[in-house]
């Protein structure tokens, strides 16, 4: 079955760096886009940043822009979120997301990010 699992998230003073990863199984990981969502309490989810297929396009939210790195590697059927200069504003859930339209749109459980001192 289809699985995104999330991890690397934790707790972060400000000004700090974490490295997220999404680790997926059971369908086809190089033929999606995947993105990061996140979720900070009473909010609505965002997008962070997304990749293509191949890696040939990439976008960032402007909050994160300069900050945040997205990466992949389809040999290992992995998508990463390089997070750094975090600021308390970053603090929510971060989600991994694979979508290929209509064949396919796929979520992890999330993995929490705190940035305090």
């Amino acid at each position: 079955q289809v699985q995104l699992v999330e991890s690397g998230g934790g707790l972060v003073q400000p000004g700090g760096s974490l490295r997220l990863t999404c680790a997926a199984s059971g369908f086809t990981f190089f033929r999606y886009s995947m993105s990061w969502y996140r979720q900070a309490p009473g909010k609505e989810r965002e997008l962070v940043a997304f990749i293509s297929s191949f890696g040939g396009s990439i976008g960032y939210a402007d909050s994160v822009k300069g900050r945040f790195t997205i990466s992949r590697d389809n040999r290992k059927n992995s998508v990463y979120l390089q997070m750094s200069s975090l600021k308390p504003e970053d603090t929510a859930d971060y989600y991994c997301n694979a979508n290929k339209g209509n064949e396919g749109d796929y979520w992890g459980q999330g993995t929490q990010v705190t940035v305090s001192s």
